[in-house]
């Protein structure tokens, strides 16, 4: 493979479109799997229509190198699927199906993903009759047939509050044999109204993209915009920003800590982490006015700072906090009949993890180290970050106690940033967007990795803006899971994956 063909770089600046190789779907082919071969992986894989067909981009990550690989091919009509080869490529190549009509010859399951038309004139793949708009959940599921065989449909509406997402399992008696998830319920179309920007809606749409990550996705959003206006931040800003990330990762860890002890009918745990799952969305909120994170992280830095009286506010609260959390925590994993039903449920190897390329807590409950803090560092991470935390089982089990660990971590890496938080402003301008170039951004979100990229037109507006949620990687993973469990451990299993329905629809 000639060097030429591949375009290697590091997150946090923008690359001129005019020196991105443009190659033939054999040598890309070729090279992406040349890439595959020395342990890259898919970070994001996106369609662009141009005159002449569409383009695709691949973003691959060499976590290992710190780096990323950028691939770009033209197709038009159809091109052959990676899928077998790739698995972890199935999605998004189901994706490009839909939303350009292309059809990826050999994919071995093509359905829809977001059940919407396609985004330019094209062939309908489905086999619909053209302008006929595809219903959410109307697909054909995949069927075990047999004596003793049943089938069972849960969803769309939950008995709870909870997003839409429909769950179709194939049963011999209590044991399920195979899980088909089915979403696209809560899509918004939210790639489509951020072409042309940045408009003075974008930051806001960006912050509902996963109403649970609001700070992650807005932190990659920021990130993109400054890569393509050649700023960064100031280093207080960064620290802000890599703060409201911890306290994020801390009230969604403890929040799900405590539903997977609602869900074994642990109550003391449940109880306790749901009130300090508040507590430490009050205190993001006692910086910003939002308990989420909304309107905190600005592209060129952050809009709200700490003041002594807050930092004082900050001191006092989180000892108090951390006694509780590692209390109401402890108590849960020190239980016998919890761990009972925790350990050697839902498990899922390493080798599948991999295949199917699971990110963030799914993964690192696997064995993989995968953190982007760590592999693809920026901004306060810049500095250095050495706590990934890694459970092998790959069980409910492993994927609680990465929660447990990553929490203390989080704890500790929130007092370290409120001791060093560095002098300065806040803000800097952001200035116009370079034209004709394209920026990426890896954030670590909670769930996982959020991948945000843009390419900008010739006046330097957002031509195709692209995010991947960490769900869209690891929805997969929960239906692999459920092979061989009982049907009354999927409540449990959903939970310890607790992956996010708009952030995959978008």
């Amino acid at each position: 493979m000639k060097a030429s063909k591949v375009m290697r770089f590091r997150q946090g600046f923008s690359l001129p479109l005019a020196g991105l190789p443009l190659l033939n779907y054999a040598s890309f082919q070729k090279s992406l799997a040349a890439e595959m071969a020395q342990n890259a992986r898919v970070a994001s894989y996106f369609g662009m229509p141009v005159t002449e067909g569409v383009e695709i981009y691949a973003i691959l990550a060499h976590d290992w190198d710190g780096e990323l690989a950028l691939l770009r091919t033209r197709v038009k009509d159809s091109f052959a699927s990676l899928t077998p080869q790739f698995p972890q490529l199935h999605l998004f190549e189901r994706e490009l199906a839909e939303e350009f009509g292309l059809r990826p010859e050999g994919h071995p399951w093509l359905k829809p993903v977001r059940f919407h038309q396609p985004w330019i004139d094209a062939a309908d793949v489905w086999g619909r009759p053209k302008g006929e708009h595809p219903r959410a959940g109307d697909m054909e599921f995949y069927r075990v047939e047999g004596e003793e065989v049943h089938e069972v449909a849960v969803g769309p509406v939950h008995a709870g509050i909870i997003e839409p997402g429909h769950f179709r399992f194939q049963c011999h008696g209590e044991e399920v044999m195979h899980l088909e998830i089915s979403l696209g319920f809560q899509h918004r179309g939210l790639e489509q109204m951020l072409v042309g920007g940045p408009h003075p809606t974008s930051l806001h749409q960006i912050e509902t993209a996963a109403g649970d990550t609001s700070v992650g996705h807005v932190s990659a959003y920021a990130q993109v915009l400054e890569n393509l206006a050649g700023i960064e931040a100031p280093p207080r800003a960064l620290a802000i920003r890599a703060l409201a990330l911890e306290l994020e990762r801390l009230a969604n860890h403890v929040g799900d800590i405590g539903g997977l002890a609602t869900d074994v009918g642990f109550l003391p745990t449940a109880s306790f982490c749901g009130r300090l799952r508040g507590d430490y969305l009050n205190l993001t909120a006692e910086l910003c006015g939002s308990r989420f994170g909304r309107g905190l992280v600005r592209p060129g830095g952050v809009g709200f700072d700490f003041n002594p009286e807050l930092l004082a506010t900050f001191a006092a609260r989180l000892p108090k906090f951390e006694n509780e959390t590692r209390g109401a925590i402890e108590l849960c994993f020190d239980a016998p009949s919890v761990l009972a039903r925790f350990e050697g449920t839902g498990k899922i190897s390493a080798d599948d993890a991999e295949t199917l390329g699971l990110v963030g807590v799914a993964a690192r409950a696997c064995g993989l180290v995968r953190d982007a803090r760590l592999h693809h560092p920026f901004g306060a991470w810049q500095g250095g970050f050495d706590t990934p935390v890694i459970e092998v089982d790959g069980d409910v089990a492993a994927r609680g106690h990465v929660r447990r660990r990553e929490i203390y971590a989080s704890l500790a890496l929130v007092n370290q940033i409120l001791k060093r938080l560095p002098e300065g402003p806040v803000h800097q301008p952001v200035g116009p967007l370079a034209p004709h170039c394209l920026a990426v951004s890896l954030c670590e979100g909670w769930r996982g990795e959020v991948v945000h990229a843009a390419i900008t037109d010739a006046q330097g507006r957002l031509a195709r803006y692209k995010i991947v949620d960490p769900s869209f990687h690891n929805w997969s993973g929960l239906a692999l899971v459920l092979r061989g469990q009982q049907i009354s451990d999927f409540p449990l299993c959903n939970k310890s994956f607790n992956l996010s329905y708009c952030g995959f629809d978008l």
